[in-house]
């Protein structure tokens, strides 16, 4: 699955560079949307992200592209590579910029982990 982001000016910090909790909620979002059409009708909940170290600072007007590949598939567990790419920099096109293993579960109504769907 494959998303993108605008960087405005209220996702920076008082330096003019975008605060990593948005990039990190961000991230979060479009692997589970990527879980939840691939698995329509399951809930999941985020239980780990693998790693977090931003590589690179982002600026305001910086077009941001997601993308989010499944890596693994658990009993009732997802798990998706997502890359965090800068879109639109002539220079450094497509340059990785954050890159982490979002892990998912699946729950019931009770919030309870339950088997994915065969």
């Amino acid at each position: 699955m494959e998303n993108h982001k605008l960087v405005l000016p209220e996702h920076l910090n008082h330096y003019g560079y975008l605060f990593g909790g948005h990039l990190l909620k961000w991230v979060d979002e479009f692997a589970w949307m990527a879980a939840s059409i691939e698995h329509q009708g399951c809930n999941f909940v985020t239980i780990a992200l693998d790693k977090v170290e931003f590589r690179k600072s982002v600026t305001k007007g910086t077009i941001l592209k997601f993308t989010a590949e499944k890596t693994k598939t658990g009993n009732s567990s997802l798990q998706y590579l997502v890359k965090v790419l800068r879109a639109n920099c002539a220079y450094h096109k497509n340059e990785t910029i954050f890159s982490t293993h979002v892990t998912f579960v699946r729950i019931d109504t009770e919030g309870k982990k339950i088997p994915l769907p065969k």
